[in-house]
């Protein structure tokens, strides 16, 4: 029997790692702990909150005494942890909350783990899942992969690479079994509309302006975050311990052109003239510490696991753009109050 705590769980990433898990396994108990700020949402788990081996706690990873009775009370036995302040922007104007939340939630989870497992720690796993903008920006050509050198350039990258360290030197120092995992930009159902896609369906809909960084011409890689749930079940059942697994779609996309790729979809599914949403692209002023290239070589997790996407990005796009479409209440529930604020501070008057 495994009692998996998995933080983050109510966000966007971490509630399709719950439902995967909650579905496939359920001789597992699953224990989402979710502090529920602005990008977590229950509403995102309604299809499993009534399952029997499903459980949400209400919990800042900054309450270490409140970690502490979650684990005695659900006698946790592994974590997959997901919790993280993740938008860049946000880090920009604010990076003591990425401080908080990414580096010192990090070791509480660690140390609360260490003690309650302390009797025999080769029977756990911490697993940490961060992502590629540790490593920096490429060049043109090449790729990120496991032995890549950390070189964050935001204060979002540098508090990940921070909680990867960290995890890193538990397993040397304490002997705690853990795996990392550094993933490409997701995308896909339930996203919180402050990230490229999500935001640009919902201006789309809407017929908001469409803010381009700079020039356009950054590029990154995208994967379908269904098949980063299937990644994250795969490493934790069988990667090596106290290793790293980078998971990437193999998919690299300039964000102008992917962004006239969605304004086309879009009129597609809108029954709009042929051109009309690309009309409301506006190019902003660029954001600092902007990387230019991110990719990602998957090869790693592909030969010794075997796992690779198993949709191509336009098909994953296109379905994620019929879910939203179908789901505008979800949709309008998100975008309300506090993140409208947001939204106008970030993006008006660049």
């Amino acid at each position: 029997m495994k009692n998996i705590l998995i933080t983050g769980g109510a966000g966007f990433i971490g509630s399709h790692v719950v439902r995967l898990f909650v579905n496939k396994y359920p001789n597992y108990n699953i224990i989402n702990l979710d502090a529920l700020t602005y990008a977590g949402n229950l509403e995102n788990l309604k299809d499993v909150d009534q399952s029997s081996n499903y459980k949400f706690e209400k919990v800042n990873i900054l309450d270490a005494d409140h970690l502490k009775t979650v684990f005695q009370e659900h006698q946790i036995t592994d974590v997959i942890h997901l919790a993280a302040e993740s938008h860049v922007d946000r880090s920009i104007l604010s990076p003591l909350d990425f401080v908080y939340t990414n580096v010192i939630g990090t070791v509480n989870l660690l140390n609360t783990a260490k003690e309650f497992w302390k009797d025999d720690l080769s029977k756990h796993l911490f697993y940490h899942v961060s992502t590629d903008e540790v490593y920096g920006a490429l060049g043109e050509t090449g790729f990120f992969t496991e032995t890549t050198a950390y070189s964050p350039n935001s204060p979002y990258s540098a508090s990940k690479a921070s909680s990867d360290h960290f995890v890193r030197a538990y397993a040397e120092t304490y002997h705690l079994q853990t795996v990392i995992s550094n993933c490409s930009n997701n995308y896909g159902p339930f996203h919180f509309p402050e990230k490229l896609i999500p935001l640009f369906i919902n201006n789309i809909i809407n017929k908001k302006p469409l803010p381009v960084y700079g020039d356009g011409l950054y590029t990154r890689d995208w994967l379908y975050v269904k098949d980063h749930a299937i990644a994250i079940d795969l490493v934790f059942h069988q990667g090596k311990v106290n290793d790293t697994y980078n998971i990437g779609g193999f998919n690299e996309w300039k964000n102008i052109d992917l962004v006239k790729l969605l304004c086309k979809l879009m009129d597609e599914k809108l029954g709009r003239n042929v051109g009309e949403s690309e009309q409301l692209i506006t190019y902003i002023k660029d954001r600092p510490g902007h990387d230019r290239r991110y990719a990602i070589d998957a090869t790693k997790i592909n030969t010794e696991l075997g796992w690779k996407p198993s949709v191509t990005f336009e098909q994953g796009l296109e379905e994620t753009i019929i879910w939203y479409l179908e789901n505008k209440d979800w949709l309008e529930h998100v975008t309300s109050g506090a993140y409208k604020g947001y939204y106008d501070n970030m993006y008006s008057n660049r």
